[in-house]
């Protein structure tokens, strides 16, 4: 589901870097406090038998960010080589490799409505909690087979030059009376549903399961005033800054972005902010073995560990215990931060393990009509 975010990331470290906003000599201060080894690991490593473990996430220069938060520091503590794979874990790749019985991956980036799906095919395998800790996730976000790994969020993006009053829901930014101008939403569907749904007024505690036949016929009568359904970040970015769109629904890691290299003109809000967590999985049968894996996963919930990944993508901690180390001039950019959470909605795991597929191709019949 979040396969084009995953992307985007990468596009955007690799931005972050040559605007000068991350410098590399950062990035290795960042890291030199992260070689504490996690109470109790040190103990329980007896892996000689383990050489490598391959981590697959979605490429680009991500997988330097995480190499150096994640895989160097494993490699210290346990000698066992962390290799980072760019190919993209798909939730149909992921299934062919389990079919063919060759499987070449260990540790995947992947939704955990993936996860979901294919631990009940056995693609993917149970989650050991007696490894990973589950109380360093935030409370609900943990899965049978996937571990919590980073947030983001679809928020509203808009033009503060344009708007003397700032919108402040989602029924704002479907109120094109109110705030004339076009609009940019998802083309993935994703955050499209439930933004249609809040914005007809149904209640934050009652949006799930989605009236996908109601978010449609609200979609439907509204598109003429979206110029922009995008699909990726660098498309979004541009429809902000060149006002092809006066307000969006926008990743929350391309809406700082946006903020800062328009000086504050375009500028976004939390307040019906959808947030979406990401997990990381583990394959049946992986070659590097099951703890091996595991234990990775572990090492992954080091607190210093995910505020690299925070700092260089923007990735919303899983541990919650990462916030207190974020700097205070940056916690408003933190979709996790407990005053910005609390503006906030999760997206469904659940419903969208069951319902994606179909949903999508509704969806998409509708704004392409």
């Amino acid at each position: 589901m979040n396969n084009a975010f995953q992307k985007d990331q990468a596009a955007l470290l690799l931005e972050q870097v040559e605007k000068g906003r991350i410098s590399r000599r950062r990035f290795t201060q960042a890291i030199a406090a992260m070689f504490a080894v996690p109470a109790g690991l040190g103990a329980t490593m007896s892996f000689a038998q383990a050489k490598q473990l391959v981590l697959v996430n979605w490429g680009g220069d991500a997988m330097t960010a995480y190499d150096e938060a994640y895989g160097k520091p494993f490699q210290e503590e346990t000698g066992i080589r962390v290799v980072e794979d760019g190919t993209g874990p798909t939730e149909g790749a992921l299934r062919a490799q389990a079919q063919s019985g060759n499987v070449t991956w260990d540790v995947v980036d992947a939704d955990p409505f993936s996860a979901i799906a294919l631990g009940k095919e056995g693609v993917v395998q149970p989650i050991d909690y007696t490894i990973v800790d589950k109380s360093k996730f935030r409370e609900g976000f943990g899965w049978e087979h996937a571990t919590s790994a980073y947030f983001f969020s679809f928020v509203i993006a808009y033009n503060a030059t344009k708007y003397d009053t700032p919108p402040a829901s989602l029924a704002d930014f479907f109120d094109v009376e109110k705030f004339p101008g076009n609009r940019a939403m998802y083309k993935w569907g994703v955050s499209s549903w439930e933004a249609a749904l809040l914005a007809d007024g149904v209640a934050r505690d009652a949006l799930y399961p989605l009236d996908l036949e109601r978010a449609h016929k609200k979609i439907e009568a509204f598109k003429e005033h979206v110029s922009v359904f995008w699909g990726g970040g660098a498309e979004l970015q541009n429809a902000l800054l060149t006002g092809e769109a006066d307000m969006a629904i926008a990743w929350n890691t391309r809406a700082k972005v946006v903020e800062q290299d328009t000086g504050g003109d375009v500028k976004y809000i939390w307040d019906d902010g959808l947030l979406q967590p990401a997990s990381f999985a583990v394959m049946a049968n992986n070659p590097g073995g099951t703890e091996p894996a595991m234990q990775l996963l572990a090492a992954m919930q080091v607190p210093e560990r995910q505020l690299v990944m925070f700092e260089m993508l923007g990735q919303g901690p899983a541990n919650p215990a990462a916030d207190a180390l974020i700097a205070e001039e940056d916690k408003r950019h933190n979709c996790v931060d407990p005053e910005n959470m609390a503006k906030q909605i999760p997206l469904d795991m659940e419903w969208y393990a069951e319902n994606y597929g179909a949903a999508l191709d509704a969806y998409l019949a509708i704004i392409s009509a």
